[in-house]
Formats: structure tokens, sequence, C-alpha cells
């Protein structure tokens, strides 16, 4: 989840801030219980959930995209892929303009069945469109790839998804679940506290903001007693609230160590601001790769850490979570409710495109070249608009240094049941 994106972006409802910090942020829901199938329907989606999809790998390729309409990228139609063409159809942020199945770049080349298992999670907490698919959903997470397109085929129809203003083309960021080292105890080094939400934050609308977090007495009060714990580098923290949620490697009182996982639990609702941004506005000319730059920057600059710090008014508090094996093979929970999965969650603007919807996506960059299947999970502060995306690395430090490089250009496909 990402509050504010760096780069981008939210996973779940917490505050998502995004990937890097240009562009910001997620926003959390609630959770629900998964659907109970027949045994061995139910082993096999679990089985297929457990796969860890592989990051993209990074190209030097032109960030072009083929043009809207496009369609060569199968060799030719599908028996399917024939009729008339639905009407288009209005939502609140975007416009669906419905196309053939051969408008979709690398349709035929992409693995589904990674893609499946965040599917199978999305029929978790399904929306009322996509729950009568489910059943059929979760059957063919053992299928092969050309069942699973036939079915694609069969049940649903691809709309090209644009701005109100008639733009195929928008914009890609990326997020991800940092994992940082803290302790339950202040002090060895260990001095930046994460909290829990104060007791009376709903009372004031906007809470108080980073500063005055650190320098109101009224507020230092209200937080006294709800550190979950404490890390030792202030950036890192900062960088736990721009992606919203994260992991803990935490030292306890009596030695042990443990993971935990800190889910969004609330904001200050102040507005989010880029570091980046603010960097550039002072004059600095390398601010990638982030955050390792502005660590940089603030060795150098230890007399204006606060500034910096400061700069961003939004504040994150925070939820701890068990993490169990099984939690842990995938990220925490988007805005839908459901744990997202490495390389096929997305956030997006709920009011472009519904949570739970199969999309299309197809973005070139120096980062990346994607066109894959992926779900509709989360959303963010700093997702909006009708063609705007948060790709999910995925958890850790790998995963943040690809997140850290995307921002390409993006098309859209949703795949509405017909």
């Amino acid at each position: 989840m990402n509050t504010s994106s760096s780069n981008a972006p939210s996973a779940s409802s917490k505050s998502r801030v995004m990937t890097f910090p240009l562009i910001a942020g997620k926003v959390a829901m609630g959770f629900r219980p998964f659907f109970r199938t027949a045994p061995i329907i139910a082993m096999t989606a679990l089985l297929v959930s457990c796969a860890s999809p592989p990051l993209p790998p990074s190209l030097t390729s032109s960030p072009s995209l083929p043009p809207a309409g496009t369609e060569a990228a199968l060799p030719g139609r599908r028996a399917g892929d024939a009729g008339p063409l639905p009407a288009a159809r209005l939502q609140a942020r975007s416009r669906w303009v419905a196309v053939r199945w051969a408008e979709l770049p690398g349709f035929e080349d992409d693995a589904l069945f990674e893609a499946w298992n965040a599917w199978i999670k999305s029929c978790e907490r399904p929306g009322p469109v996509f729950a009568p698919l489910c059943n059929e959903v979760r059957r063919l997470s053992i299928a092969s790839g050309e069942e699973q397109r036939a079915w694609m085929l069969d049940r649903l129809q691809p709309y090209r998804v644009e701005t109100l203003q008639g733009a195929a083309e928008g914009l890609l960021t990326s997020y991800y679940e940092p994992v940082l080292k803290a302790s339950r105890q202040p002090g060895a080094g260990y001095g930046v506290p994460l909290y829990r939400a104060p007791a009376l934050l709903g009372s004031r609308k906007p809470w108080f903001s980073r500063q005055e977090i650190d320098t109101s007495a009224e507020a230092r009060a209200a937080l006294a007693g709800r550190e979950i714990a404490w890390v030792a580098d202030p950036i890192d923290a900062l960088v736990l609230h721009i992606q919203g949620s994260g992991r803990l490697n935490i030292s306890e009182p009596d030695g042990l160590q443990r993971t935990v996982r800190l889910a969004f639990a609330g904001s200050n609702d102040q507005p989010y601001r880029s570091v980046n941004q603010w960097l550039l506005e002072q004059g600095v000319s390398k601010i990638n790769p982030w955050p390792d730059a502005t660590k940089a920057w603030a060795l150098q600059n230890p007399q204006r850490l606060q500034q910096l710090l400061w700069s961003n008014p939004r504040y994150i508090f925070f939820r701890e979570e068990a993490l169990s094996d099984f939690d842990a093979r995938f990220g925490p929970r988007g805005a839908q409710g459901v744990a997202l999965t490495p390389g096929r969650s997305i956030a997006v603007d709920p009011g472009s495109i519904p949570y739970g919807t199969p999309v299309w996506l197809a973005s070139r960059g120096g980062a990346a070249n994607l066109q894959k299947l992926v779900l509709a999970q989360d959303t963010g502060s700093a997702i909006v608009g009708g063609v705007r995306a948060d790709y999910f690395a995925g958890t850790g430090m790998e995963a943040g240094q690809m997140a850290s490089r995307v921002n390409q250009p993006l098309r859209l496909w949703v795949l509405w049941p017909k």
C-alpha cells in the first residue's frame, strides 16, 4: 500500500504514500475472509497464489507505445474476436471504448497463470459485476494458458481506457513494501518513532502537520505511549510513510527478533508534498536514486534535515499485524481489502476503474517493458486520472530499486464481463 507514491503510490487503506516521492499515495480499506470452494479447487488456488512472479527486466527500449487502435499485436483475429462491438462506457473520470482483443499488445505471450493468483485474491472481495465469474476463475487456476485465454475471449470484453478528453496514454509509476530494522525500545541508535493512530485523530481535521508533531507539546502529548517501534534513520521512516505500509525486523526487549507488518491506520489529512520536488527547488541536481541520493544530501547538510522532512506535512499512522509464513508471500492489503500480488496488482483511480477489475497494462520505458494482465486492487492519493496506475513491485530492496525507476508512458484496457 502506498500513501503517496514517490514516483508515485498505497497498499490498501493506508495513506499509501507513493513509491517515489514525486507523485503520491494510497488509501486503505477493510478486509473480508476468503470464499470457500471445493477442497481440491481451494488447495489449487492456494498453490497458485504462492507463486511470486519475477520482476520485469530493465530495458533500454524506446518508451514510445503503439498508437491506440493498433491491431498488429496478434498474428490474426481469433474466432471469438468478432461481431459488433458494444457502445462506449462512461465512468466518473474516464471513458471506455470497446476494442478487439487484437489491440491488446502481448496478449498471446503473457504467463496468465501468474495473474490468476491476483484474480483469485480479488475474488475474496468481489464487486457485484465480477462475483458471478469467481467460481469459474477459481476452476481455471489449473487450466492451461490457452484455456484461460479462450475463456477470457468468451466471457470478457476489452475496453480501451481514455481520459474524458479522449487521451489514451497516461502515466505509470510504481510502489513497494519496504523492510526496515527496528527496535521495540528507543536507544542504541534507534530514535525515530513509528506511531499508532492517536485516540482523538478524527476530532481535528486536518490533524497536526509533520512539523507540529515534532514540535508541538499538544501533538506530542497525544502520541505519548502510542509508539509501535523505533527505527534508526528518519529518511527510512519517511519512506515507510510514503509507501503507507511495510515490514519491520524488530529487536524485542528480551533479545528475540521477529518480523511484523505495519499496515496503514490513518493519516493527519495534511497534503502530500514531494521531498524530491523540494530538493529540486533548493537547487539540488541529483535526487535519484531515491532514497539514497536524499540520504547522501542529508549527510552533507545535517543542519537542514528537519527542513527537508518538514517539507512534506503529511504523516502516516500504522497498525501492527502478525506476519505468518503464508502472509509473507504476499504484499500488504490494498484498498480492495485483499493482499497485493507482486507484479500483478496495480493501484488505480477508482473513479476510472473499479476495484477488482482485471486490466491489460502496456508500458515501455527505461525501467521496464510491461505487457501483462494485472488486477486493480489499490489506490493512492496521487493516483488520480483516467489513465493512471501505480504498479506494485513487491517487497524489499530489489523491489524498491525497481519501483523508484518507473515513471513512464502507460496504456490500459479494462476487461469487463459481456
